[in-house]
């Protein structure tokens, strides 16, 4: 790996076959670092189930439900705005992605895609608390599915 691929580790704990493969995830992360002027130096992908996604919810946000991503940035970059060397992992509810993608009528890999771009986006520094918010975001991931598409 080139010193300009960021280091990208996909773990499926869950019992869910992951059709996001490292190569498409890898051109993702790419993409969105590129068009976003970030460098991410280390990422890890981790696959969970509902019962994990609903354990790291409560543990770290009080939250006591079932979500499709959880995202935690480790560099000290996010409160400075410091994009440049950007470490974090990206904890995914296999079985939920599963069911939005039948809910919102997707390919089951694009809302796989569709997950990991939202999750980056937030280790970059979007957030999604308020409407607007949530469209910007909507908005960026639709970009990165299309460029995605655009490589395969």
């Amino acid at each position: 790996m080139s010193s300009e691929s960021p280091i990208l580790q996909i773990f499926n704990e869950s019992d869910e076959k992951i059709p996001l493969k490292q190569v498409k995830a890898t051109t993702i992360l790419d993409k969105l670092a590129k068009n976003e002027n970030a460098a991410f130096s280390g990422i890890e992908l981790v696959y969970v189930d509902e019962q994990e996604i609903v354990r790291i919810n409560k543990e770290h946000l009080n939250r006591y439900y079932v979500t499709d991503i959880i995202t935690f940035r480790y560099d000290d970059g996010l409160e400075s705005g410091d994009n440049t060397a950007i470490e974090g992992t990206l904890f995914c509810c296999a079985p939920r992605i599963i069911e939005q993608s039948a809910e919102f009528k997707e390919p089951v890999e694009r809302e796989f895609q569709r997950i990991f771009i939202h999750g980056l986006l937030h280790l970059i520094g979007y957030q999604d608390s308020e409407e607007n918010d949530k469209a910007k975001m909507t908005e960026l991931e639709n970009k990165y599915l299309a460029l995605a598409d655009n490589n395969k």
